[in-house]
């Protein structure tokens, strides 16, 4: 599978967002407001609920469980008394982390080596997100020396599945929906698309398919001129005119140093679609329910 990444190495990276780009040495925070594990309980079973102890009266509802590794990946939603979303994630149980796909090797690096699973969102979902496309990638992806770490893409679509199965590149139309960029408000402050980071590069090359444009925050501290290790970062992603994901991209090892962190995303300004958007994304670890968890948090309704 084509990724923009593919056509962009470190000297790119570097000329294009320039040496005096500051990166962000604050975007990382102890999440001292989540909920103790002992608060947080576990619900066992699709679907099931249980007390999620940000506030009384708040529940947590998982989908519908799918096998990864040698353990299951879900979906859950985190409700207020009032049914308004406090957060959406995925929790994996820690089997999850364990007998997951080797890289193939053998020219197959990058997205060539990708596992995909797709995971149903909770029946009380509340939030603009229809669907949550998870891949795992055992080597990584380009630009080598940033992207190339196993890692996971989360993508929480807010279009449903038939619409990105249609991002295909048979599509006459493939390149002009690719260059056809939402309006600026419903972009994600600060970030930029990928002919910024190739350029030249045609418009078919830098769109995925069945994903579409990701969009990338220069200041994410992996990137020039701070080159600090990978651990995550946030992306956007547009198709023809529309915002259609958000995807926080997590390396396997952040996730198991069970760390309780949460990192601010910046809102957009007018997104096309009323709905609860997050202000940040934590990545955390229940010690009760034994689940490593990637949320969007900070639910924020925007109209």
């Amino acid at each position: 599978m084509q990724h923009p990444m593919r056509s962009i190495t470190l000297a790119t990276l570097a000329a294009t967002l320039g040496l005096g780009l500051a990166a962000c040495g604050t975007d990382v925070t102890p999440d001292a407001t989540a909920p103790s594990a002992a608060a947080q309980g576990a619900a066992q079973g699709a679907g099931a609920a249980s007390s999620a102890g940000e506030a009384p009266g708040t529940h947590r509802q998982y989908g519908a469980p799918q096998q990864v590794g040698n353990g299951r990946v879900r979906t859950y939603v985190v409700l207020d008394r009032h049914g308004a979303p406090l957060e959406v994630g995925v929790a994996f149980d820690e089997g999850a982390m364990d007998g997951l796909p080797a890289p193939m090797g053998g020219g197959h690096e990058g997205h060539g080596d990708m596992h995909e699973y797709l995971l149903a969102m909770p029946a009380q979902n509340t939030t603009p997100f229809r669907f949550v496309e998870l891949d795992w990638n055992p080597a990584g992806h380009e630009p080598a020396g940033i992207y190339d770490k196993p890692h996971f893409d989360f993508h929480f679509y807010t279009v449903d599945l038939a619409t990105r199965n249609a991002i295909d590149p048979a599509d006459p139309q493939y390149g002009a929906k690719a260059a056809n960029f939402p309006a600026p408000a419903e972009i994600l402050p600060g970030f930029i698309p990928p002919t910024l980071l190739a350029p030249g590069a045609p418009i078919e090359a830098l769109a995925v398919p069945r994903m579409g444009m990701h969009w990338l925050d220069p200041q994410s501290p992996e990137l020039p001129p701070t080159f600090a290790p990978f651990t995550a970062t946030m992306i956007q992603g547009t198709w023809n005119g529309q915002v259609i994901f958000l995807e926080p991209m997590i390396t396997r090892e952040y996730i198991m140093s069970k760390p309780n962190a949460t990192r601010a995303v910046p809102l957009a300004e007018n997104p096309a679609v009323a709905g609860y958007y997050p202000d940040g994304y934590r990545v955390s670890y229940d010690a009760q329910a034994k689940e490593y968890r990637v949320a969007l948090t900070g639910m924020t309704w925007q109209n």
